[in-house]
Order: structure tokens, then C-alpha cells, then sequence
């Protein structure tokens, strides 16, 4: 929730909501914007003053003066009265909630507050909105008393992920005859989050031998003597008894013990986001099911304890913290997610290097199972995503065919040849055609998986 008090109606201010401090100069920029806030009606009544007047004058017609005279100084009189108005209004901002996924709907909360000890006369409220969310909203507000408050809301809804941002909120304040008004800014801003919609993803098992498998609970190992301690930097919060100084001689920086050493099963999802692997733009376009599948399998892994990161084909490791990018203890985890939701929130096409920064990073194994959501792979990309498999690890692959998304026919033979060439590689690899379900496809890998592994007695993920 944010808060600004609106400038005060006197005075000249800028769009932050600072009010001028009442110097001459303030205060005759303040008069020329009240001037140039003549609405039509003001300005029609005053050029039908100067008009009556000049016709008044050569006509020798004194009633008709008196008459050019009222018309011209009655929108005069307003901008003068809407200038020297003396009261200040606080406004706030509440979203609810702040990060919503794609097609649904937040509500926002907006309070005015007349701080001032007069009452304000009627006012119109306006927030800027990107037009993703839908039309502006605009409220008029009656007259607030004196300490008065008013509340409305309003409720905005995005097709497309991103990060949008809410404000500037701007306060248009209207003499009682409609001659002149004013429009004031406040100076907060607030974010609205739209991360990508998650599917509910049945639990199914696969078999693999990789180090760290198993049901998803956490495991303490006992540390036995100084030389099993493996120390990590200092947090803020940490007991100082804890501070392993041997460590702290070597590494320079102040390092603490691990008591025990947490042991989680670990899940890598890969997003391929490689501009040339994909055709086609929109909410409906096989780069956003990809997109949309990532977010459902880092929610569906949490849940199961999983310590889970997302990895790009850009090498980037999402939260980034902890061992080898992996969050650590359940807050973390909590943490993360929201992290990998919020990347997912804005993340575009890549720079098209290919799949070989993303393999530098899983090259050194321990990535636990590894789920990839990738797009169209040429021959080399190919080969470098089959050697990313770790040996004894499982791994599943969603290859899309975004060509067939386009036309809406079926899987190319391309990808079919792609499907075989990872398959020997030992992925549980499966072609994504236009409109599936993820849901239906995780099934489906779960029942590859263990079929290929039939006789093997190791931990599965579920």
C-alpha cells in the first residue's frame, strides 16, 4: 500500500505532490495554471463577456456593458476562488493481491483522506492504468468534510504476464459553475505482478539413481568433528558463538557452522527461450505454454519438498542463492518461489546463443532431476540438450513444435527425429502439439519413465 498527500490548491506544485513553499513566483505559475484550467463553458463565458462588452461599447449600450461585464468576470472569479482554495486531501493505494496469474483479477483499493479543516467541494479521481488491465478508472468523489474519508475500488484483469505499473493518481478539482478546473498528481506508484497461469499436475514417479532423490523429505546428517563442518558467510541474526573462525582466516569475510547440513531432493527446470526455437507471438503461442508449463512444475516440485531452481538457456539460475543455486530450508524455498514466479513474470526471447551456456551450468551434475521445456532444436542444439543428461539422473523433456502451433497440424517429422535422438540419450522425451495439457503429458512421462525403468528398485519423485 502506498501513500502521498495531494498539493495543496493554492499553491503552484509539481506532479510529486510537494507543496511550494508560497514564494511569488510559485504562486504566479500557480495563478497561470489555473488560468489555462478554463474548461469550454469557462471559456465560452468569458469570450461571450469581451464580446458583449465591445458590442456594448459601440452601440453606447450601458445594459448590455453590465451584461459583457457578469459574463466575463464570473469564470474570472472561479479560477480565483479554485486558486486560493486552502485544503489538502492523502490518498492511498492497496492492491489486492499484488501478483495474480494470468486471467485473473486483483482489485484495487483507493482512499482519500481530507487532512485539511475545511471541506473539499466535489472532486474527480483518476489512475493511470496501462491498457492491458482495461479502461481508466474514474470516480467523482462529493464533498469530504473536514478529517473526512472516502474509499472505492476498482478491478483490473491482464491476458499477458508482466509487471504493470498503477499511477500516477491524479485529483481534477471543479468549481460549483464548471468554469475551471484543476488537475493535481500524487506521487506514488505501485506494481501490479501478472505471473504466468499454473496447471494442477497429477503425482506420478520417476525412477532414477542421481544423488539427493527420494520422497522430498529433509535429511540431517550429524556433523562429527571440526574437519565435517562445512561453514557458510555470515547472516544477519546469527548467534556469534556459532562463527567458525578457521574459516574466517581463510575466506577473509566472517563465516558461521552448519550444525547440520539439510539434504533435499533437487529438481533443475530448464526454459528455452531462444527467440529463433519459437514462431508465433501471444497469449496462445507455444513460447507461452512453455512459459506456463515451467511455472506448473516449479509450483508442483515445491509443494513436494523439492528444492527447485529455475535455468535459462541464457545460464541464469533462479533464486541463485544457496548451494549451487537451489534454495535451502523451507522460508527459503517460500522465497524462491515467489523469485521464480516474478522471473517468469517478465521473461522474454533470448539473444538466440544457443542451449551451451545453459549446458556449461549442468555440466557439473548434482542438478537432481531435470525437467525442459524447449522449443525448436536444430541438429547442434540437439546433440548439446542430449548431452545434458546426466548419467543415473532422470530427466523429461517437453520438445514444442511451434511450427504445428501456427498451422494447428501435426508434430513434424523434425521432432519426432529430435524425440528419438534425445530418448537414446535417456530422456523420457515428448512432443508438445497445439492445446495440450500438461497435465495429460505429465501423466503420460510418468508412465514412460517407468516402463523404461522397470526392475529398478531407486527413489522416484512425485
Amino acid at each position: 500500500m502506498t501513500t502521498a498527500a495531494a498539493p495543496d490548491a493554492q499553491r503552484g506544485d509539481d506532479r510529486d505532490g510537494r507543496p511550494g513553499d508560497g514564494r511569488p513566483g510559485e504562486d504566479e505559475a500557480g495563478l497561470r495554471a489555473a488560468l489555462s484550467g478554463l474548461t469550454t463553458r469557462g471559456r465560452s463565458f468569458l469570450a461571450a463577456g469581451v464580446a458583449a462588452g465591445i458590442c456594448a461599447y459601440v452601440l453606447g449600450q450601458g445594459d448590455l456593458l453590465r451584461v459583457g461585464l457578469l459574463l466575463a468576470v464570473l469564470p474570472l472569479i472561479c479560477v480565483g476562488v479554485l486558486h486560493r482554495t486552502r485544503y489538502r486531501v492523502a490518498g492511498s493505494r492497496r492492491l489486492s493481491p499484488q501478483r495474480v496469474p494470468v486471467g485473473s483479477e486483483a482489485r484495487v483499493h483507493l482512499r482519500m483522506d481530507n487532512v485539511s479543516k475545511l471541506p473539499t467541494g466535489l472532486l474527480m479521481l483518476q489512475d493511470h492504468v496501462p491498457y492491458m488491465l482495461g479502461p481508466r478508472p474514474r470516480f467523482v468523489l462529493d464533498r469530504v468534510e473536514a478529517g473526512g474519508r472516502r474509499e472505492v475500488s476498482y478491478r483490473v484483469r491482464s491476458d499477458l504476464r508482466g509487471r504493470f505499473p498503477l499511477g500516477p493518481l491524479q485529483l481534477r478539482l471543479n468549481d460549483p459553475f464548471g468554469m475551471c478546473e484543476l488537475t493535481r498528481s500524487f506521487s506514488a506508484y505501485d506494481t501490479l505482478t501478472v505471473i504466468p497461469r499454473t496447471e494442477p499436475l497429477p503425482p506420478v514417479k520417476l525412477t532414477g539413481e542421481a544423488a539427493g532423490y527420494g520422497d522430498g523429505s529433509l535429511r540431517s546428517l550429524a556433523l562429527a568433528g571440526d574437519d565435517d563442518i562445512i561453514p557458510r558467510a555470515y547472516r544477519h541474526g546469527d548467534d556469534l558463538r556459532r562463527v567458525h573462525w578457521r574459516s574466517t582466516a581463510r575466506y577473509g569475510e566472517l563465516m558461521v557452522r552448519r550444525e547440520e547440513q539439510p539434504q533435499r531432493a533437487r529438481c533443475t527446470v530448464l526454459l528455452d527461450t531462444r527467440a529463433i526455437g519459437y514462431q508465433g507471438a501471444g497469449p496462445d503461442s507455444a513460447f507461452e505454454w512453455a512459459v506456463s508449463g515451467a511455472a506448473s512444475v516449479l509450483v508442483h516440485m515445491l509443494e513436494r519438498g523439492f528444492s527447485v531452481r529455475l535455468l535459462t538457456d541464457t545460464g541464469t539460475a533462479v533464486p541463485g542463492e544457496g548451494a549451487e543455486g537451489f534454495a535451502g530450508t523451507s522460508q527459503d524455498a517460500a522465497e524462491a518461489a515467489g523469485l521464480m514466479m516474478d522471473t517468469l513474470a517478465v521473461v522474454d526471447h533470448s539473444d538466440g546463443a544457443g542451449l551451451s551456456r545453459a549446458y556449461d551450468v549442468l555440466r557439473g551434475g548434482n542438478e537432481g532431476l531435470l525437467v525442459a521445456f524447449v522449443g525448436d532444436l536444430d541438429d547442434e542444439q540437439a546433440a548439446l540438450a542430449a548431452r545434458m543428461r546426466q548419467r543415473g539422473g532422470a530427466a523429461v523433456a517437453f520438445v514444442l513444435d511451434s511450427g504445428s502451433w501456427l498451422t494447428g497440424g501435426a508434430v513434424s517429422g523434425t521432432v519426432e527425429e529430435r524425440l528419438r535422438q534425445l530418448r537414446e540419450a535417456g530422456w523420457t522425451a515428448l512432443a508438445v502439439p497445439p492445446g495440450a495439457r500438461l497435465a495429460e503429458l505429465w501423466q503420460r512421462a510418468g508412465g514412460l519413465r517407468a516402463e523404461s525403468a522397470s526392475g529398478e528398485t531407486y527413489g522416484g519423485w512425485s
